[in-house]
């Protein structure tokens, strides 16, 4: 059931009874609705997954948000009396997992672990490829005042990526703001310590990446999912809620 938190500033999902131990973060195009299959089942904490905005029953940014601005948007959740316990795990998976790195600079003295997975935290390895010819032949004509606008957003349909095609208006602005963020530094003065959890066949944010960020937090674990791709919420939910625990060893799935 939709629920709204933070004098309706905010809204997601919650399960269990009391203050959540636990403030679940989805990635890009997605939802709270990803973590019901992690906490909705026995054994499980209680937990909150709001809706990041632009995304599920969220509205979209006033502006072109960074993760920063998305970060300081869920500090009202801290101080919504009942909702959140005193100390909890961020659970944050690949955009969500962004923005948890942020917060966790926001609110130190309020998390108490991070659970990161599939968070492109870090650009992946190798050379980053080139637009298209054609793609880049049109932005220069564009720019010299001989491609219309229409015909330009015509290009980038056609080559962006499925991300950029399916976003529009601020979402969009907040999409390309993402190609410029860092997050070495927040990630250097995380004081809790972070567990990466990470699907070996992810091919969004590749485990080479996890790999590399590992050395970038004070204190930080890899467990890694053999045939686990880059939705695990979804397709690894019993791992990630080990994962979430504080479980030494992580079920498959």
């Amino acid at each position: 059931m939709l629920k709204s938190f933070a004098a309706g500033r905010l809204f997601g999902a919650s399960w269990g009874d009391g203050p959540a131990t636990v403030l679940a973060l989805h990635g890009w195009r997605r939802s709270h609705e990803d973590f019901a299959a992690v906490f909705d089942r026995p054994g499980a904490p209680p937990a909150v997954a709001p809706d990041l905005p632009g995304f599920g029953a969220a509205p979209p940014p006033p502006e072109a948000w960074g993760t920063a601005a998305y970060a300081a948007h869920l500090v009202p959740l801290f101080e919504d009396k009942g909702v959140l316990a005193d100390r909890v795990v961020v659970l944050g998976h690949s955009f969500g997992g962004r923005v948890a790195v942020r917060l966790a600079r926001l609110v130190p003295d309020r998390v108490d672990r991070l659970v990161l997975t599939g968070v492109p935290l870090l650009a992946s390895a190798g050379r980053r490829p080139r637009p298209a010819p054609g793609y880049r032949l049109g932005r220069r004509l564009h720019r010299m005042g001989l491609v219309s606008g229409d015909r330009m957003e015509a290009m980038r349909r056609r080559y962006g990526s499925p991300d950029y095609r399916a976003a529009e208006g601020v979402m969009r602005a907040v999409l390309v703001g993402l190609l410029a963020d860092s997050y070495l530094e927040d990630m250097a003065a995380t004081r809790c310590p972070v567990d990466l959890v990470w699907g070996a066949a992810d091919t969004e944010v590749p485990l080479e990446v996890a790999e590399r960020a590992q050395a970038c937090f004070p204190s930080a674990t890899l467990r890694v999912l053999d045939g686990v791709g880059h939705l695990t919420p979804t397709e690894a939910p019993a791992a990630l809620l080990a994962a979430v625990t504080g479980a030494p060893d992580l079920p498959a799935r």
